[in-house]
């Protein structure tokens, strides 16, 4: 099974206890990338593994054809002393060194290969986890844009503001009212209804006087004009 299978098995798992669960989906996305995170260094350490492995098969490698090399220097010194013995006894050690050699390459190409496929599975995984990082930042800025709105939405339909409203709208009636009796005011040179009514009363008193005098005058000069005319006569 490849790393991402086993990580996709993971993510699908606690997924779906969290779907049955109601969880947000922001909380999703923050637990697939921090399962990405966790494969992402499981996967450096194997790594780090098959590379220190390498280093070790290598040593062992350079060892023992340094041994072969050197059991062959020594089979070939050995013929030249004429002990077949030593040589056949070198050439075997020689052939042990040889086996080793090619189990040690054998063994080498295949931390090569795993460390090959660990980093390739590491190129793959920090792409999709920067693609996952990208795709969570929009979604929180979406989800937070989302949240804004229905706040928006809920204090526009709130009650409360309709009910602020409706006694704003009384107040700005009391003071339509409070401005329109000043306005009154103003009017009839600011009188009263009962002043204007008192001051005709008074209007027509001062006419009744005036008319009497008028009469008195009259009078006193119809009197004067019929004596002056006896005095003629």
């Amino acid at each position: 099974m490849s790393i991402f299978s086993r990580m996709g098995d993971i993510i699908n798992s606690n997924i779906n206890a969290m779907l049955e669960q109601a969880e947000d989906p922001e909380k999703i996305a923050r637990l697939i990338i921090q399962e990405m995170e966790d494969t992402l260094i499981e996967v450096r350490t194997a790594a780090a593994r098959a590379i220190a492995d390498k280093k070790d098969v290598v040593r062992k490698l350079d060892r023992f054809k340094a041994a072969e090399a050197d059991w062959e220097a020594k089979a070939e010194l050995a013929i030249t002393k004429d002990r077949e013995d030593l040589a056949r006894g070198a050439l075997q050690a020689k052939a042990k060194a040889a086996q080793m050699v090619e189990a040690l390459e054998k063994e080498l190409a295949i931390v090569d290969e795993a460390i090959d496929k660990a980093e390739e599975d590491m190129g793959k995984l920090q792409t999709k986890l920067d693609e996952a990082k990208a795709k969570h930042k929009a979604l929180t800025a979406r989800r937070n844009s989302a949240k804004t709105r229905i706040r928006v939405r809920q204090t526009v339909s709130d009650h409360k503001i309709e009910d602020a409203l409706t006694r704003y709208a009384a107040v700005e009636r009391k003071v339509d009212e409070l401005e329109a009796m000043a306005e009154s005011f103003d009017l009839n040179g600011g009188k009263s209804l009962e002043g204007q009514f008192m001051d005709l009363e008074a209007e027509e008193a001062i006419e009744t006087e005036l008319a009497a005098l008028r009469e008195k005058i009259s009078g006193v000069k119809k009197a004067v004009k019929a004596a002056a005319s006896a005095s003629q006569d």
